[in-house]
C-alpha cells in the first residue's frame, strides 16, 4: 500500500459513519459490515471479500485513538485525499506522490529543507501493530455493553442509605455454557490462524498493518460445537435480581456505577457495567440543601413574642430547639448533626425555618386580650415611617 493510496482512502466512508462518530458507533458499524461481507458467508463473491478487507483496514485505524488522531491530522494536512497537482492543459492531473512534497528523491533520502524527514517515519507506526513494526495488540472476546436502570427511593432511604433488590430483564451469562458459547462437554479452541490474539499482520509493500483475524472474527478462539441455548454467543436474555447498595446521602439525579454487572461479554469476554440512575421521591416535611435537611415549622404570635421551647421532628426522632423572645418570622434555627451523613462520617445540620402564623379568626376573649395588648404596645417600629408621612403632609 503506497502512502498515496492510504491518504486517499476515506475510512469513515468505508464504515459508513460520520467523522465525529464515537468508538462504539465505529465498532458497531465494523461488526455489521464484517458479518455481512465475511468470506465464509460469501464464498463465491470476490467483491464481498474486498469489502471485508476494506472494512478491516478502516477499523484497524479508526478503532485506535492514537492512529485515528494521526489519520485525521494527516488527511487535514494533505487536503482530505485531493492529491493531484493542477492540470497541465487539457490532459488532466499528474498523480501526486508524498515523496514529492518532502523531496524524497532517493532511497532513504529526505529533503534537507525538512530536516531529512522521511514519509515512512510518519506513517510507519500507523500500519504496524503499535509502532516500529511491533506485534499487534491482542483483542480477544469483546466486552459486554453497559446497562442502565432507574430506581426511585423514598426520601428517608436516600438520606440514611439502603440496600434494595433490583430486577433487570437484560442479557446475562448463559447458564448452560457459563458464557464460553461451547456445547456442554466441549470448550472453545485457540484459533490456529492468529494463535489466540484475534489479530493478524498483513504486509503490503513497505507497510505492515494488523487486521482482525478472519478465521475467528477477532475473538481469538473458535467454538466448534455451539451451545444449543445461546447458539455460541455465551449470553441469553433473562430476568435477574441484584441487591444494590445505595450509600447514605445519595442525591436525586445521581448515577451509581456497578462494575461488571452489565451485559456479559461475548464468548467469555468481560462484562459491561450497570449504571443506576437515582430518583428521590419528595418528602411531606423535609427538604434538602446539600448535606443539610430543611424544615419549616409554624409558631404562634405569642410563641414568637414570648419565646418557647420548640419540639421538632428529625428523620430519626425529635429534637428541642429554643426560640428566643422576640423572634421574627423567617428566622432559621440550626440543629447540628441532624442532617445528611457525609462519606467522612460527619453529618450536615437540620435547618428549621420559623413561620409566624397569623390567625384568621379570633374568639371574643382572644380579641379583647389582643386589643389590650395593642393598647399597651408602642408603635416604635414605624416611627421613621410616620415621621416621613408627617413631613410630606
Amino acid at each position: 500500500m503506497s502512502s498515496k493510496d492510504w491518504l486517499e482512502k476515506d475510512f469513515y466512508a468505508v464504515l459508513g459513519v460520520d467523522k465525529s462518530a464515537s468508538s462504539d458507533d465505529i465498532k458497531k458499524a465494523y461488526r455489521k459490515l464484517a458479518r455481512e461481507s465475511h468470506p465464509d458467508h460469501n464464498p463465491d463473491d470476490p467483491q464481498a471479500e474486498e469489502r471485508f478487507k476494506a472494512a478491516s483496514e478502516a477499523y484497524n485505524v479508526l478503532s485506535d485513538d492514537k492512529r485515528r488522531r494521526e489519520y485525521d491530522e494527516m488527511r487535514t494536512l494533505f487536503g482530505s485525499g485531493a492529491f493531484r497537482r493542477n492540470a497541465r492543459g487539457a490532459g488532466g492531473g499528474v498523480p501526486f506522490d508524498v515523496s514529492d512534497l518532502f523531496g524524497g528523491g532517493g532511497a532513504g533520502g529526505g529533503d534537507r529543507r525538512f530536516g531529512g524527514f522521511n514519509p515512512s517515519d510518519l506513517f510507519g507506526s500507523m500500519f504496524s501493530g503499535g509502532g516500529g513494526g511491533g506485534p499487534a495488540r491482542p483483542r480477544g472476546p469483546a466486552r459486554g455493553r453497559d446497562v442502565e436502570a432507574e430506581v426511585a427511593l423514598d426520601f428517608p432511604d436516600a438520606v440514611r442509605g439502603v440496600t434494595l433488590p433490583l430486577t433487570l430483564r437484560a442479557p446475562g451469562v448463559c447458564d448452560t455454557c457459563h458464557g464460553d458459547g461451547a456445547k456442554p462437554g466441549t470448550r472453545p479452541v485457540t484459533c490456529a490462524q492468529c494463535h489466540g490474539s484475534g489479530m493478524v499482520n498483513r504486509n503490503q509493500g513497505s507497510f505492515s498493518f494488523a487486521e482482525p483475524c478472519r478465521n475467528c472474527q477477532g475473538v481469538g478462539t473458535i467454538v466448534e460445537e455451539k451451545c444449543p441455548e445461546c447458539r455460541g454467543t455465551g449470553g441469553v436474555t433473562k430476568t435477574r435480581t441484584l441487591n444494590v447498595r445505595f450509600p447514605a446521602g445519595v442525591a436525586d439525579g445521581q448515577k451509581i456505577r456497578l462494575a461488571g454487572r452489565g451485559e456479559p461479554g461475548e464468548r467469555g469476554g468481560p462484562a459491561g457495567d450497570l449504571f443506576v440512575h437515582v430518583k428521590v421521591r419528595p418528602d411531606d416535611l423535609f427538604g434538602r440543601s446539600g448535606d443539610d435537611l430543611t424544615l419549616t415549622v409554624p409558631i404562634t404570635f405569642a410563641e414568637a413574642t414570648l419565646g418557647t421551647d420548640l419540639r421538632v421532628p428529625t428523620l430519626d426522632g425529635a429534637v428541642t430547639l429554643r426560640v428566643p423572645p422576640g423572634t421574627p418570622g423567617g428566622r432559621v434555627l440550626r440543629a447540628r448533626g441532624k442532617g445528611v451523613v457525609r462519606r467522612d462520617g460527619q453529618a450536615g445540620d437540620l435547618l428549621v425555618t420559623l413561620d409566624v402564623v397569623v390567625p384568621a379568626r379570633l374568639s371574643d376573649e382572644a380579641r379583647a386580650a389582643l386589643e389590650e395588648f395593642a393598647a399597651h404596645t408602642p408603635a416604635a417600629a414605624r416611627e421613621h415611617l410616620d415621621a416621613r408621612v408627617r413631613r410630606i403632609s
